[in-house]
């Protein structure tokens, strides 16, 4: 198991990079400046960093409500995942537009492919990390 320092540094480097990333890639393809792309980079980073903690606390509150437990099934998991992701980006979206000063439209084309960029990002990275930084036996 990981210690306290390590999830840490993980979890600091993966927002340093990924905002990093966005900035440089997203002002590359959707032609906005990179301080723009950085900014809402760090938003996008703070407005999931609570949504994660809200979604999942209001998650398994209704789950332990709903089945007198908060243990998910394996079925339970991917409710628990595309709802998030389908509820994060509807959090996003107001941010994206309102700070990029674009419409709901292309903030969420923006918001589709930022969804894309992570699952692949979030994969290499934690197969990066594992292989950097082995968990101790």
């Amino acid at each position: 198991m990981r210690s306290t320092p390590d999830r840490i540094r993980h979890a600091v480097s993966f927002e340093i990079i990924a905002i990093a990333m966005v900035m440089f890639l997203g002002s590359s393809l959707f032609g906005m400046p990179p301080v723009s792309m950085g900014a809402l980079g760090i938003a996008s980073s703070l407005v999931a960093t609570i949504w994660t903690y809200l979604y999942n606390l209001g998650f398994d509150h209704a789950l332990l409500r709903l089945n007198g437990s908060s243990e998910k099934s394996w079925t339970m998991r991917v409710v628990h995942t595309v709802l998030f992701e389908i509820t994060l980006s509807l959090v996003l979206l107001p941010v994206i537009a309102t700070m990029l000063g674009i419409g709901l439209i292309e903030a969420l084309v923006m918001d589709i492919s930022l969804m894309a960029f992570f699952l692949v990002y979030t994969f290499v990275f934690n197969l990066v990390y594992d292989r950097l930084f082995p968990i101790p036996e």
